[in-house]
């Protein structure tokens, strides 16, 4: 990862981890490029930037009922099988990795680049991510017996890469969607049939757990190094998720003379709706499990990503209401730097240092929420300071 100042985003965009150029505060685009992109992406990464703990807090101060209990609820992941908000934080943001990528292998290919250069990049920037989720995990302390080699970063770089070039080598999305099927059917056959106990998903006798405990080095997650939710195994259906959203990407670059927004709107809509409903039948035989990635949950996760994409590109994008999105803008085109901060730095202590002193000074009701309020402030002041030096951090 490295620094870069440019005069504009379109570098970003080449890179294919994000597809609209900077933004003025009014939220207007200096070159018709997509916005939604970056507003859904900085939405998605404000819940890892104590947007998640500042609801939990503000929780706590409401009337407790079944609303507050649920809202409460969704900020936290399930235990094993179910579905929460805060369980769709990371497919969300490796479906809008994928949604990004047809518009940067269209630059790419307009610029001459061949196919073995552009695989090179891909390949490139799948194992720089791992690198980075290695870094996040303590690589440098070089313990390497302990080290945990799965991660978050590691598992976007690698479903993203081998999605990205599936969509390089093949050019017929009949024949992707079919890849795509088959990846969930095979993926859900192979838990099911291999055996393992008599329950086959449950976390002591899955197949995900009894491969990584072969085949991964250093040290798993959960349960005394039994089980990780990031493991090489359940990358395999995440590959899927990547790909619903380049299916998605290849839906909106198409010309408004074929499809209108309005149109893509309502494509993405009904894609959305089937595929939850896809999910809730197939989670009767395959529970919904983020840990385990699998295929229902690759629905369900879907279903989420692309509803909320309609929901932001038609608003921003086809109803053209722009000005509200700079705050989440500011995030979005620097989610790996933000990202990586909070793994590198303590945040809570910069957070305490500047404003401290405020947040001592409100009733004791408030001070859980007050801090995460300048927690939210403080992240968000690092992210401007780059916007406004215009320096990007990137893979």
């Amino acid at each position: 990862m490295n620094a870069s100042s440019s005069q504009n985003y379109k570098s970003a965009s080449s890179r294919g981890d994000s597809i609209s150029p900077l933004k003025s505060p009014s939220g207007e685009s200096t070159s018709g490029r997509l916005l939604s992109l970056d507003t859904l992406r900085g939405f998605d990464m404000m819940f890892i930037m104590g947007a998640a703990y500042w609801i939990l807090a503000l929780c706590a101060l409401l009337p407790q009922n079944a609303f507050t209990g649920w809202l409460a609820g969704q900020m936290k992941h399930v235990e094993w099988n179910g579905l929460a908000q805060h369980d769709t934080i990371f497919p969300l943001f490796l479906f809008i990795a994928g949604v990004s990528f047809p518009f940067s292998l269209a630059k790419q290919k307009s610029q001459n680049k061949t196919q073995t250069q552009i695989a090179l990049k891909i390949i490139r920037r799948g194992f720089t991510l791992v690198l980075l989720g290695l870094i996040c995990n303590g690589l440098l302390k070089l313990e390497f017996e302990t080290l945990r080699w799965g991660s978050v970063l590691g598992r976007i770089g690698l479903a993203w890469m081998f999605a990205a070039l599936l969509f390089l080598y093949i050019r017929k999305t009949s024949i992707l969607g079919f890849i795509a099927g088959a990846i969930l059917i095979f993926y859900w056959l192979t838990m099911w049939l291999i055996p393992g106990g008599a329950d086959p998903y449950s976390f002591e006798n899955n197949l995900v757990g009894r491969i990584d405990r072969i085949l991964m080095p250093g040290r798993l997650l959960y349960g005394n190094g039994t089980f990780d939710p990031e493991g090489l195994y359940s990358t395999l259906p995440a590959i899927v998720t990547a790909m619903l959203g380049m299916f998605t990407g290849q839906l909106i670059r198409l010309p408004e003379t074929k499809l209108s927004g309005s149109q893509k709107t309502l494509l993405m809509l009904a894609a959305g709706i089937i595929l939850a409903l896809i999910a809730w039948g197939w989670n009767i035989f395959f529970p919904i499990n983020k840990k385990l990635w699998t295929s229902s949950f690759v629905c369900a996760a879907g279903a989420y990503s692309i509803l909320l994409l309609a929901l932001f590109y038609y608003i921003i994008d086809v109803r053209g209401w722009k000005k509200w999105t700079f705050f989440f803008q500011v995030i979005g085109i620097n989610s790996i730097t933000i990202y990586m901060l909070q793994n590198i730095i303590s945040c809570r202590d910069l957070t305490r240092y500047f404003f401290g002193g405020i947040n001592s000074k409100l009733p004791e009701s408030l001070s859980t929420l007050g801090f995460w309020t300048f927690y939210i402030i403080t992240c968000w002041l690092i992210l401007y300071f780059f916007y406004r030096k215009k320096i990007f951090l990137k893979v």
